[in-house]
């Protein structure tokens, strides 16, 4: 899968120095990612660093996202140690509240428009209820992590610890959420019959594919930078 964060220039890495709207127009995918650190626009001509600054974010952990979900391929980044992992935890939960409490929700009003629902057994009606069953997925799925990973580091970094359970636990467990979108994205395209507003469709689809490669750089996050990050600081913590 081509991944939604790819900046044109592959090879590029940003340094704090960088001006922070040249990261935008090289890829403006990474408004995602300011977003989900909570940097607002209009900060002109200023640096990473500056802006960071500004907005009380940790500029390391910022720029170890951007580069990685910039990167090509998944590699767990050397300099992982200067990344913050509450820092790195504020952005993924505000990921999972930008997922379940605005894109998918958007995704299925767009879907409810474009589509004619008033047949119960009819094609528009079981598209509807497949991706209600995937958002009641994804939802427990994210819960799990804000409700148990979360506060089990969070507890990790207060220097407790919780018996019976480690971050190995939820990284062999850490399934991909997008497969079923991806099936979705499949049935509509292959097998929606005529007679849907098309330009609304065809835009819900897009934002389908936009969410289905959002969630894929999500959970590369959390794959190859929360659980290397966490597992570091279990060995740290069982010294």
């Amino acid at each position: 899968m081509r991944h939604l964060f790819m900046c044109n220039d592959r090879t590029r890495t940003y340094r704090p120095t960088d001006k922070m709207s040249d990261l935008i127009c090289d890829n403006y995918a990474l408004l995602q990612v300011l977003s989900r650190f909570g940097v607002a626009l209009g900060f002109g001509d200023k640096s990473v660093k500056e802006v960071c600054e500004m907005n009380h974010v940790d500029c390391s952990t910022f720029l170890i996202v951007v580069n990685f979900l910039g990167a090509d391929g998944n590699r767990i980044p050397d300099h992982l140690k200067e990344l913050s992992i509450p820092a790195l935890m504020d952005y993924l939960r505000s990921a999972h509240h930008y997922f379940l409490d605005f894109q998918l929700p958007t995704i299925r009003r767009k879907l409810i428009e474009a589509i004619d629902c008033s047949q119960e057994n009819g094609v528009d009606f079981l598209i509807i209820k497949f991706f209600d069953a995937y958002v009641h997925e994804v939802r427990k799925h994210m819960e799990y992590e804000n409700e148990k990973v979360f506060v089990y580091v969070d507890r990790l970094l207060k220097g407790e610890r919780t018996d019976g359970y480690n971050i190995s636990v939820f990284a062999r467990n850490h399934d991909q959420i997008n497969a079923k979108l991806t099936e979705l994205k499949n049935i509509i395209i292959k097998y929606y019959p005529g007679g849907a507003d098309n330009r609304l469709l065809n835009a819900t689809l897009f934002d389908i594919f936009s969410c289905e490669e959002d969630l894929d750089s999500h959970n590369r996050v959390e794959d190859y930078l929360f659980v290397p990050a966490i597992m570091e600081l279990e060995k740290k913590e069982a010294r």
